[in-house]
């Protein structure tokens, strides 16, 4: 656990959320809050619905029962371009990238829904839009410079290694200013190194810009000393929540991992 973040009220709560494909039940009844400027992490063994829960949050999915309350405003269910418009950014478990396309503008398309010009303007670049678009890029590269990947700004990210295209995901979802964001395994098929990288740029995007994390991962060291709230999922139902302490103890959560209650 990292030194003590402030942590503020509710930004983003799911009560009795439930969703299913058909016969197959992927979420039942689940409820959470994630409070602002908190790492908040989803844990679960595989299949227990974490991702479909994450894409519920930002409207991909929409659920059959329950309702999302994001920043005071309550609804049944969260449409993904009002997420985008709202303050909600993702990242992927697989990433999902465009690998033509340097690492630049990669993380520029994640300004596009605070570009105000016309088509027509961008298309011909010019007054206004010229302007505009020196903003977005002017901060595009501070992130780039945030994430230490200047050396890769002009490398098409598809000649990139994983780690690397995963950095940039990331940094295409802080171009976006998010006030919260969703990472879907941000840790996944990493080494050691890469992971180390990462969990410090976790942790310093919830420091220094204040944004609130909510985080699938199933590295436990991660999710340990990262979070400051965890909630467990296992066949679509939560089964606990609380501190990481907390949920490290809870036997219900060690059954699960274990297989003892299947």
């Amino acid at each position: 656990m990292t030194e003590q973040r402030v942590i503020g009220e509710t930004l983003l709560s799911v009560e009795n959320i439930s969703l299913s494909f058909g016969a197959v039940k992927a979420l039942t009844d689940v409820s959470l809050s994630i409070r602002k400027g908190e790492i908040f992490a989803i844990i679960g063994p595989n299949g227990a619905g974490k991702t479909s829960l994450l894409n519920v949050l930002n409207g991909v999915y929409h659920p059959q029962q329950g309702q999302i309350t994001f920043k005071g405003e309550t609804r049944k269910q969260m449409k993904a371009h009002e997420s985008a418009s709202q303050g909600i950014a993702r990242t992927f478990q697989n990433v999902a990238l465009f690998r033509g396309m340097t690492t630049l503008d990669n993380i520029m398309t994640g300004r596009n829904l605070k570009m105000r010009s016309g088509l027509v303007a961008q298309a011909i670049w010019w007054g206004p839009a010229k302007k505009e678009e020196a903003e977005h890029r002017e901060a595009v590269e501070k992130v780039i410079d945030f994430l230490e990947i200047e050396a890769i700004r002009k490398t098409p990210v598809g000649r990139l290694p994983y780690g690397l295209q995963k950095r940039v995901e990331l940094g295409r979802a802080l171009a976006a200013e998010p006030e919260l964001l969703l990472l879907d395994e941000p840790m996944a098929g990493m080494n050691l190194e890469e992971k180390e990288d990462m969990c410090r740029f976790i942790l310093d995007t919830n420091d220094e810009f204040g944004t609130t994390i909510c985080l699938i991962e199933h590295d436990m060291g991660v999710v340990m000393d990262l979070s400051d709230n965890v909630a467990v999922l296992d066949y679509g139902r939560k089964i606990a929540e609380g501190t990481p302490d907390e949920v490290r103890s809870n036997q219900a959560v060690i059954d699960a991992y274990l297989g003892v209650s299947h």
